[in-house]
């Protein structure tokens, strides 16, 4: 994967106690993926929404990973620590 590079996607995992982080890159790429391949193979079947939300950009890329990835770069997806 050479686009988003990496020096555009770590800013977006900053918090703010927290620095930039590869894991919770990786977490965030992953987890949307996965609801972008829910979306996809969920269509016709009358899933929510709120499960699975559609891509938020344009994408040429068939990959859902790349998809992801391409969100995270453009600032759709914000990470945050979950409390319990």
């Amino acid at each position: 994967m050479i686009e988003p590079r990496i020096d555009d996607l770590l800013p977006q995992t900053v918090t703010d106690s927290d620095p930039a982080s590869r894991y919770a890159l990786v977490i965030m790429g992953a987890k949307r993926a996965r609801q972008i391949n829910n979306y996809h193979h969920q269509l016709g079947e009358g899933m929510g929404l709120e499960e699975a939300p559609p891509p938020l950009v344009e994408s040429r890329s068939k990959n859902y990973l790349t998809m992801a990835m391409e969100e995270i770069a453009r600032g759709k997806l914000k990470f945050s620590y979950a409390t319990r």
